[in-house]
């Protein structure tokens, strides 16, 4: 027997399954790119979730915030909000009511308490490493303070924000139309009601 002939029989021909082996190949990458790219979108979508509960989380420490000052200052509430006015801040400006109730330290109060929560709303918490960026806020804040019963003292403090994904639009009217579309609005509001003691 030839040493060719001892060749061929030691390594038998399989011609019925030639490329199965690089199609199953193929086909496991295939797989494997269709899950990468799974988990891909799912880190995304985490990453959104993720900024918009530190944006929540944010506009609930401010709100918090705004209704303490506003519970502390009591005697003059209604220097923060005029009946039919809505006080404004955070968007740059700041549109302070004029008021005349209470005494001129009271009325320094609420002016240094809507520059304060300005400031935040517009990120001052937070800067970048040079110090003259603020970061430390919600994308786009906006705070309304107005008065929704001045017979009894209750006023509603709102915070409103521009999330990264629709959502349906909030039914609050702090920050309506300073965000493009409405369904990228958030708010969240609470009421500070004002006890009168007689």
């Amino acid at each position: 027997m030839s040493a060719s002939t001892r060749l061929h029989r030691a390594w038998p021909r399989k011609t019925g399954q030639r490329g199965t082996t690089l199609i199953e190949i193929l086909i496991s990458v295939v797989i494997l790119l269709v899950a990468l790219l799974g988990a891909a979108g799912m880190m995304a979508r985490s990453s959104q979730s993720e900024m918009e509960s530190y944006q929540r989380e944010q506009a609930l420490t401010l709100l918090q915030d705004m209704s303490a000052r506003l519970n502390a200052n009591r005697q003059v509430a209604t220097c923060y909000a005029i009946a039919g006015a809505t006080t404004t801040v955070g968007n740059g400006g700041m549109s302070a009511p004029a008021c005349s109730t209470g005494s001129a330290a009271q009325q320094a109060t609420v002016t240094a308490d809507l520059a304060a929560w300005n400031t935040a709303l517009l990120g001052s918490a937070e800067t970048a490493a040079s110090g003259t960026v603020a970061l430390g806020a919600m994308i786009g804040a906006r705070g309304c303070i107005e008065a929704v019963d001045t017979v009894n003292q209750i006023y509603r403090v709102t915070v409103a924000w521009q999330g990264l994904v629709q959502t349906v639009p909030s039914s609050l009217p702090c920050g309506s139309g300073s965000f493009g579309n409405e369904a990228y609005r958030r708010a969240i509001s609470t009421q500070v009601r004002i006890g009168v003691l007689s």
